[in-house]
């Protein structure tokens, strides 16, 4: 929250929403509700790497005194076993890093791909899986690429928890993660939705939490406004704090986020 506010401790953001088509809509919503940041949605057609004109992202940027996170498309998959695909996403990796040095940028949100998967009678096998020596090492070559495009800069590329961790996955984080560019998103309502099954995994390594996606959760029902849902959300706010993690209240509504602000004003 913004300096006179009791939380400045943490730096609270929002997500690019449906509602807000423009940058400048978005900036003068995080401004109104007190944020520090935007997360740029890289699934949207307005924030890809041929739309972001870095002259004017720096000119809102400044106009309204925030700064920006970037969410990687969610399709994203830098191991995929047809290496055209693959070196695609990998090239828009390696592109949202230049664009970050520019502007600024300390975090670029991630997903780990879980891949392909083929349906037997008894069983479902994920090929990430199945051919594990191929697929960590892609994953080593991603590592090193982003190393090298970062270099001395000071920029982490957050993996972020989505639908339960397959054990190939926290093999490839573990990685990931042998590199100090690399970090960990904690999304806290998708851990909700899977039972809690991804929180055992991402506390062992606690230390390497840079961002959270907080939002509230309810039976299947996610991204919730804060306080509507069942999710303590006290309990990971102040691991937040402790970790000094970024926050992102990721609603998927201006009046979501609206509510979750008012949430933390109150209670946080």
């Amino acid at each position: 929250m913004k300096k006179g506010d009791n939380m400045q401790q943490l730096h609270y953001g929002m997500p690019t929403l449906i509602e807000t088509s423009t940058l400048e809509e978005c900036a003068k919503l995080c401004v109104e509700l007190g944020l520090d940041f935007i997360e740029l949605n890289m699934n949207l057609p307005q924030y890809q790497l041929d739309k972001i004109d870095v002259k004017f992202f720096k000119s809102i940027a400044d106009k309204y005194g925030i700064y920006y996170t970037i969410h990687l498309d969610e399709n994203l998959n830098v191991s995929d076993f047809n290496s055209y695909v693959a070196e695609a996403y990998i090239k828009t990796v390696a592109d949202t890093i230049e664009i970050a040095k520019q502007l600024d940028i300390k975090v670029l949100n991630m997903h780990m791909a879980k891949g392909v998967y083929f349906t037997l009678p008894d069983r479902k096998v994920l090929l990430f899986s199945e051919y594990k020596e191929q697929h960590l090492k892609n994953i080593v070559e991603f590592r090193n690429m982003c190393e090298n495009a970062i270099g001395e800069n000071d920029i982490k590329i957050c993996i972020e928890n989505c639908d339960g961790y397959e054990d190939f996955q926290k093999e490839a984080i573990e990685i990931l993660l042998e590199s100090n560019v690399f970090a960990l998103t904690f999304d806290v309502g998708h851990n909700y939705g899977i039972g809690g099954t991804d929180e055992e995994f991402i506390m062992k390594h606690k230390d390497r939490l840079s961002h959270i996606h907080l939002h509230d959760a309810q039976g299947g029902k996610n991204h919730l406004a804060l306080g509507t849902g069942e999710i303590n959300i006290g309990k990971y706010i102040n691991l937040a704090k402790e970790q000094n993690s970024r926050v992102v209240l990721e609603t998927k509504t201006i009046d979501g986020l609206k509510q979750s602000v008012k949430w933390i004003i109150k209670n946080a």
